[in-house]
């Protein structure tokens, strides 16, 4: 009945949008040949194409060594506390005291603040994985259940984010930042249920656990001794974080290697030498055009700034990588980190997560609503750390 319902109200766009795609694939070739080939045409044409190749790699290998196993490093530790805060109930108990604050700020049962606590201390399709267990998504109407998506976003990789801040020296801002995401979650949340009963109304009714008797009692726990337990936590806790750090290699190494390229200008000297970390500083100058947009918004002083979040869109962990060189570039403040920290954490590569995460609710064809209502957080978290810290920065 459910998929009737999607049918019919997507029915009526179907023969339209296949005469597209069928247009589109006849074309796809050409297009992926014209935009790789130029992109490559053009930073050539720029930097030299020996120089350009040498670029590209040296700075893909620098990234790896320097940057992926420092956040690898990262994420083994926090996967390890996250592990170690699961098993003996430390999670639990933030989940009780946040309860409370689930139902006025985010309309989403009071359950939904272990989703939030989960994805902070480890990833994004962490929600997904609660998402799947019938005793937790019981609690929600369908509304509430597709708006997860935005709010566990919103949290996802927060812990890492916040200690990657604070090895590059900055404490407190990065706690400014986190109050940022958390508003940006509030809007993306609220927004994406506005999408959703918008589109199907029935669903702000409608259960998402409709026959309770699917729900499986919870499995009895084989007691243990607390050494066992605190053996185990650590080192699955430390496999999760080798996994996850395994994962952002493409991203960092792939989106930063370009966003790099694109951000940063040729040696002192004016030359291009092959060196890692050179480039045609295209982002800069598009920014420049317009910067007065961003400092007046984000407090952006610097237009290299602009590319935390552009890279953030699809891999924070990539976005993390690019922060090292604007400290070592002398473009970065309190203000700056205080923004990365908010955009990182509300975005955190919502561009390459929520497809898969939608899909995997059953939800695909909400995605670009989804997408859109955390463009929309992701912005208004940015703002809003920038506002705290000049307001912070008064007294």
């Amino acid at each position: 009945m459910e998929a009737n319902e999607k049918e019919a109200a997507l029915g009526m766009a179907a023969p339209t949008d296949k005469k597209k795609k069928s247009v589109l694939a006849k074309y796809e070739g050409v297009i992926c040949l014209a935009v790789v080939f130029g992109l490559f045409y053009y930073l050539g044409q720029s930097m030299g194409m020996a120089n350009m190749l040498n670029t590209l790699m040296h700075t893909a290998h620098d990234l790896l060594l320097n940057t992926v196993f420092y956040l690898m490093g990262i994420c083994v530790l926090t996967g390890a506390l996250g592990r170690i805060f699961v098993e003996f109930g430390v999670v639990k108990m933030l989940e009780k005291m946040l309860r409370p604050l689930m139902r006025p700020l985010f309309h989403l049962p009071g359950v939904a603040s272990l989703g939030a606590v989960m994805t902070f201390l480890s990833d994004n399709p962490a929600i997904i994985s609660l998402a799947s267990d019938k005793r937790f998504s019981s609690y929600f109407k369908k509304f509430q259940f597709i708006s997860l998506t935005n709010f566990g976003t919103a949290f996802g990789m927060g812990l890492l984010v916040m200690v990657f801040m604070v090895g590059q020296g900055f404490f407190w801002q990065p706690l400014v930042g986190f109050f940022g995401a958390f508003c940006g979650c509030v809007v993306s949340t609220r927004l994406m249920q506005y999408f959703v009963i918008k589109n199907f109304p029935n669903y702000a009714v409608e259960d998402v656990v409709a026959d309770h008797s699917e729900i499986e009692k919870e499995e009895a726990k084989v007691e243990k001794s607390g050494f066992i337990r605190v053996l185990n936590s650590l080192l699955d806790g430390g496999r999760t974080g080798v996994d996850v750090g395994l994962a952002i290699i493409p991203g960092v190494l792939i989106i930063s290697t370009l966003v790099m390229i694109l951000t940063f200008g040729p040696d002192s000297d004016g030359n291009y030498t092959g060196a890692a970390y050179e480039g045609v500083a295209l982002l800069p100058y598009l920014a420049d055009k317009v910067n007065f947009i961003f400092d007046w918004l984000f407090g952006f002083a610097d237009p290299h700034l602009i590319a935390f979040p552009i890279t953030a869109l699809g891999a924070v962990g990539a976005a993390l990588g690019l922060v090292p060189n604007f400290i070592a570039q002398g473009w970065v403040d309190g203000n700056a980190i205080a923004v990365f920290t908010a955009i990182g954490m509300c975005w955190s590569g919502y561009l390459s997560t929520h497809t898969a995460m939608l899909d995997s609710l059953g939800y695909r064809e909400l995605t670009p609503k989804a997408i859109l209502a955390h463009t929309v957080g992701g912005i208004v978290a940015a703002i809003v750390a920038h506002l705290l810290y000049m307001t912070v920065m008064l007294f």
